[in-house]
């Protein structure tokens, strides 16, 4: 097994179990669980091959990584409670490694076909985060990736450093690996946001201060 057929099968197991939590989480049946940890560990990786080029019938022919997920899914089932909430407490780790995992192999996917740097970078970041941002979707929920912690960018980070060749062997595709992820759990523990604008409190503030001049208007 080479380490793209690596990456795609720890990007699998750990965001196949991820969706499948979740689904559990918004009481979901049997059949949810397993489609939302599908959508999860295949979304991301059927938005890249649409973008560069793939064709998307790609995906049924990889049996294995259909089983693995199942197989995930099925276990992270009937695992007893305490183990899943032990699992929870730990999520953002393992989501760590299906983050790096999947930027990495998309952007392998990427260069393999000879893409220019911004269609690696884009495939990374969709390979790394589009999956979730489907999950919560259908979960009701807003994406995280979005709007918590710096979590987009480090997929972004591994398809620059493919993109760039400054990563090519086994070896050093291992460290970026493992770069990622030291990433992503330093932004976690010290919760690095990237900037952001609210506008929620000022149109709440232009709302009433409408309210009051209709008030004092109707007053005269």
């Amino acid at each position: 097994m080479d380490i793209f057929n690596v990456f795609s099968l720890i990007g699998t197991i750990a965001f196949a179990v991820s969706g499948a939590v979740v689904a559990m989480e918004e009481e979901y049946d049997i059949l949810g669980v397993y489609v939302l940890g599908l959508v999860t560990a295949f979304g991301g990786g059927v938005v890249r091959n649409l973008l560069i080029g793939v064709p998307v019938t790609t995906l049924w022919s990889q049996g294995y990584l259909f089983m693995t997920a199942l197989t995930a899914m099925t276990i992270a089932f009937i695992l007893p409670v305490r183990w899943i909430l032990r699992w929870r407490r730990s999520e953002a780790f393992f989501d760590a490694i299906g983050l790096s995992a999947f930027a990495i192999q998309g952007a392998l996917y990427a260069t393999k076909m000879e893409h220019p740097l911004s269609a690696v970078l884009v495939a990374a970041m969709l390979t790394g985060i589009g999956g979730g941002i489907i999950r919560d979707v259908l979960a009701g929920r807003k994406p995280l990736v979005l709007k918590d912690e710096i979590y987009a960018v480090w997929a972004m980070l591994a398809g620059v450093a493919i993109g760039l060749g400054w990563f090519k062997s086994t070896i050093e595709l291992l460290a970026l690996f493992a770069i990622i992820i030291t990433f992503r759990m330093l932004s976690v523990y010290y919760k690095w946001k990237l900037p952001r604008r609210s506008l929620r409190g000022a149109f709440a503030a232009s709302e009433k201060a409408a309210i009051r001049r209709m008030k004092v208007k109707k007053g005269e």
